[in-house]
């Protein structure tokens, strides 16, 4: 009987118990190698360069790089790299982030694990793959407006707990505009007021603390 071809896989993911145990429970399937695992960016970085992985288990937040700053560094060096993003933040705005930045797919860690090793397969196939809360999320956040790049310097801000005056301060413009911008994110993001902002902002993955 001929071996199946096995599926290369790098785990990168800062939790040892999590990136040990997917590697446990990958290794039981037939077509799956696990060939490395990864604690933080850069090493995610240097043994993607090693190995050249088919598929790479991404967690989105760990230490060093943004996760979809991290799947753009990877994808600007190797652009047929197949990553999948797996994770728990199920905000849109992370969703949005991560696909853009060119990964493949995007799995929540309490995905079955049979739709996590399908899910596998169909991206190493050439396929996108996203649970369907994932995809549901996603067609949300395509309906929605954008922040621009000013708003969510005005945004972290807010989070940070700064007034209008330390936001003119620190931006350079004076309060009128700090106005203006707060107006307009209130309004793309549906709330009212400052603490509103905040937790929406949060929830759907714009900012991390």
């Amino acid at each position: 009987m001929i071996n199946p071809v096995k599926i290369r896989i790098l785990i990168a993911d800062d939790h040892p118990s999590m990136r040990e145990g997917l590697a446990v429970l990958l290794g039981l399937q037939p077509d799956f190698q696990v060939i490395a695992l990864a604690k933080d960016s850069l090493e995610t970085i240097a043994l993607y360069h090693e190995h050249q992985p088919d598929v790479l288990l991404l967690d989105l937040s760990m230490p060093g790089m943004k996760g979809n700053e991290l799947v753009a560094a990877i994808r600007a060096k190797f652009s047929s790299a197949r990553i999948i993003i797996l994770t728990t933040y199920d905000g849109d705005e992370d969703i949005y982030r991560s696909l853009k930045a060119g990964a493949c797919g995007y799995l929540l860690k309490d995905i079955p694990s049979q739709e996590l090793f399908d899910g596998i397969r169909k991206v190493n196939a050439g396929q996108k793959y996203l649970m369907s809360q994932v995809a549901l999320k996603l067609t949300e956040r395509l309906q929605r407006e954008e922040l621009t790049k000013r708003e969510l310097k005005v945004l972290a801000l807010i989070i940070q707990g700064k007034s209008n005056h330390e936001i003119g301060e620190e931006l350079c413009i004076v309060d009128g505009t700090v106005k203006f911008h707060v107006r307009n994110i209130m309004q793309k993001l549906g709330v009212s007021d400052r603490t509103e902002a905040i937790i929406v902002a949060l929830k759907r993955g714009f900012f991390h603390l």
